[in-house]
C-alpha cells in the first residue's frame, strides 16, 4: 500500500510538472503572438496577397480549415490567389523546412533522413521529392570519406585473452546489453595527435562514455571505465567487445570488467569488422565533424568530441533506429525493470 501512495504522488507531481511545462509553453507562444502583432499588426489585417501566401507556406503542417479561419481568408479567394499567382510555388513551405533541417544538422542530413523528418513534422513527400528539391535550393552534402592514419593498438600476446563472443553477430535490440569499445587518434594542427576512446551501446548506438586524452594509456582506459560506470543502470551485466589492443589485455583491465559484472569480448587478430559497430561511430564523427573543422589542440578536440557527442547521441537521427537518436531510442526501448544509476 505504501509503494502505490509512493507511485501515486510520483505521477500527481510528473502530472503537476507536466502542467507547469505547457502553461509556460503557452505564455510564450502568447507573447510572440503579441510581439508579431506589435510589429506588423493583426493578421486578419495584412494584405490579402500575404494572407494567401502565409496560407500557402503553412499549408503542409496545419489544417487549411483552421489557417483560413484564423487568417480570416475565404476558401475561395485563397484558391483563386493561388490558381492566378504565376509565382505560386507548391513546395514553398516544404523547401522552407528543407533549408531549416539541413542546416540544423550542420549541413550533414542527405535526403533521406530529412524526408523522414518531413513526413514526422506533417509534409507528403517522397525522397525523391526532396532529393529534387535539395537539388533546387543547392543543398549539398558536404561529409565525405577521407584516409587517416589508423591507430593499433596491437602489441602481441602480451596479456589476458577473450572469446570472441559476439562473432560478429550486431543483432542487439535491448540497450545495455552489448557494448562497443575502442581508441582511435586524431592529427592535430599544432602537429600533435590527439586520442579518443569511447564507449557504444549497440543496440541504441548511445555513446555512454568518451575520453580525450593525449595518450593512450592506462589512465585514459580507467577514465572511461569510470564513466561507463556512472552510466550503466542497476541489474545490467553487458558483454562489452574490444580488440586486441595491449589496453584491453592487461590484468588490470580484465579484473575491472569483472568487479563491475561486464562479460568480456574481443575482435580476432587484425579483424577490425569484428568490432564494426565503433568503428562506424569513429568514422561519422570524423567525416561529420572533426574533418570538415580540425581542431588546433587537444583542447580544442575534447570541446568539438564533447559538443558533438552530446548532438549525436540526443539530435541525430538514424534511419536504422525507427528514425530515432539514440537517446529517444534508449528510452522507447529499455526494459522498463531496468532503472538508471
Amino acid at each position: 500500500m505504501l509503494a502505490l501512495n509512493v507511485q501515486n504522488i510520483d505521477e500527481e507531481t510528473r502530472l503537476k510538472q507536466k502542467i507547469a511545462n505547457l502553461e509556460n509553453q503557452l505564455a510564450t507562444a502568447r507573447m510572440r503572438c503579441s510581439l508579431y502583432e506589435q510589429l506588423v499588426g493583426s493578421l486578419t489585417q495584412l494584405p490579402i496577397s500575404q494572407k494567401a501566401k502565409l496560407v500557402s507556406m503553412l499549408h503542409g503542417q496545419y489544417s487549411l480549415t483552421k489557417l483560413l479561419n484564423l487568417i480570416q481568408l475565404p476558401r475561395t479567394t485563397y484558391y483563386y490567389r493561388k490558381k492566378h499567382n504565376s509565382n505560386y510555388d507548391k513546395y514553398e513551405s516544404l523547401k522552407c523546412f528543407i533549408r531549416k533541417t539541413f542546416l540544423n544538422s550542420d549541413e550533414t542530413y542527405g535526403y533521406r533522413r530529412i524526408c523522414h523528418l518531413a513526413n514526422e513534422a506533417g509534409f507528403k513527400c517522397s525522397p525523391n521529392t526532396v532529393l529534387k528539391l535539395m537539388g533546387e535550393l543547392n543543398l549539398h552534402v558536404t561529409v565525405y570519406s577521407k584516409h587517416d592514419d589508423k591507430y593499433n593498438s596491437y602489441e602481441g600476446n602480451n596479456g589476458l585473452q577473450s572469446d570472441n563472443v559476439l562473432q560478429k553477430k550486431f543483432d542487439a535490440v535491448q540497450p545495455y546489453t552489448v557494448l562497443h569499445t575502442d581508441i582511435t587518434q586524431v592529427r592535430l594542427r599544432d602537429h600533435r595527435w590527439g586520442y579518443i576512446s569511447a564507449v557504444l551501446d549497440e543496440a541504441s548506438r548511445e555513446v555512454l562514455s568518451v575520453v580525450v586524452t593525449a595518450s593512450p594509456d592506462k589512465k585514459q582506459i580507467n577514465q572511461m571505465l569510470d564513466q561507463l560506470k556512472e552510466r550503466l543502470p542497476k541489474g545490467s551485466y553487458p558483454i562489452m567487445h574490444s580488440d586486441q589492443g595491449w589496453q584491453y589485455q592487461q590484468p588490470d583491465y580484465h579484473w575491472r570488467l569483472k568487479e563491475m559484472g561486464i562479460i568480456q569480448s574481443m575482435s580476432r587478430k587484425g579483424k577490425c569488422h569484428d568490432n564494426a559497430p565503433i568503428e562506424n561511430f569513429f568514422s561519422i564523427l570524423k567525416r561529420e565533424r572533426l574533418d570538415r573543422y580540425p581542431p588546433h589542440t587537444l583542447h580544442e578536440l575534447k570541446e568539438t568530441v564533447t559538443a558533438y557527442v552530446d548532438w549525436y547521441n540526443h539530435k541525430r537521427i538514424s534511419l536504422t533506429r525507427d528514425g530515432l537518436p539514440p537517446v529517444l531510442y534508449r528510452n522507447e526501448y529499455v526494459s522498463p525493470s531496468v532503472q538508471e544509476v
